[in-house]
């Protein structure tokens, strides 16, 4: 069946000598793979549109249980600032890398692709990468079913005196319970804040957000850590934005 659709490459790896396989997102199939037929050749009309972060017009062929062959493709936005620049590239790489490997074959929704295409224009826009990329690993965690619980302590109900973020029991402590877990991240006002926010925030209604140094460095170790303990996988975007941290790039 010929399907012709609008869709962003999660992922191109090199597929024989002149060939490229392509992992697309697109709101009516979801995440699909599709054999882009010398691609990997420079004079190739495909040699474009199949680069990473490219949102394009898709027309390809394929059958049920069968990886479609691409037929003709359109870029819409090519995402170029994402690519040339290490950091953009590397918070991109993670936003996408996520999609890719916590949906199956035709999983996804119109709602999810418009979170990723949101998300890519946020970087590419200068918004907080770091703010993108929790929002958006937030969005991840409600897909797996481990969303973490922050409008109240996950231990005992309490809705006050909330001071601490336990990976490890799922969500906000109170001051109480904080014993429960040694190993609980202390959060101040602002981070409680944005932890509440994120699972109701759509990435298209994200603006020039403003966030204390304090509060982001909260927010990464509650984020990583929650990832770490609940979806268990080695991020290899994640790893190399880690390695940029550690050396100051």
């Amino acid at each position: 069946m010929l399907r012709s659709v609008q869709g962003i490459v999660l992922r191109s790896m090199d597929y024989g000598e002149g060939n490229k396989i392509i992992s697309l997102f697109t709101p009516e199939l979801g995440k699909v793979s599709v054999m882009a037929r010398g691609a990997k050749k420079v004079k190739s009309r495909h040699a474009a549109v199949t680069q990473l972060f490219t949102y394009g017009d898709f027309v390809f062929f394929k059958q049920s249980g069968q990886m479609g062959s691409l037929n003709g493709a359109e870029i819409i936005s090519a995402h170029h600032a994402l690519r040339e620049d290490l950091h953009m590239s590397a918070y991109a790489s993670y936003l996408v890398e996520m999609t890719d490997k916590m949906l199956g074959d035709e999983e996804g929704s119109t709602y999810l692709f418009e979170q990723v295409k949101a998300g890519l224009s946020a970087i590419e826009e200068g918004k907080d990468m770091q703010i993108v990329i929790h929002l958006y690993e937030m969005k991840m965690f409600d897909l797996a079913g481990y969303m973490p619980v922050t409008d109240v302590c996950v231990s005992c109900g309490a809705n006050t005196s909330l001071t601490s973020f336990s990976p490890n029991m799922g969500g906000i402590l109170c001051a109480r319970c904080g014993y429960k877990d040694t190993t609980a991240i202390s959060i101040g006002e602002g981070a409680l804040k944005l932890l509440r926010l994120f699972p109701k925030m759509d990435m298209r209604r994200l603006g020039a957000i403003q966030v204390k140094d304090e509060t982001k460095i909260q927010l990464k170790q509650c984020m990583r850590a929650y990832m770490d303990v609940h979806i268990g996988v080695q991020w290899k975007a994640r790893g190399f934005i880690e390695q940029m941290e550690k050396y100051n790039i």
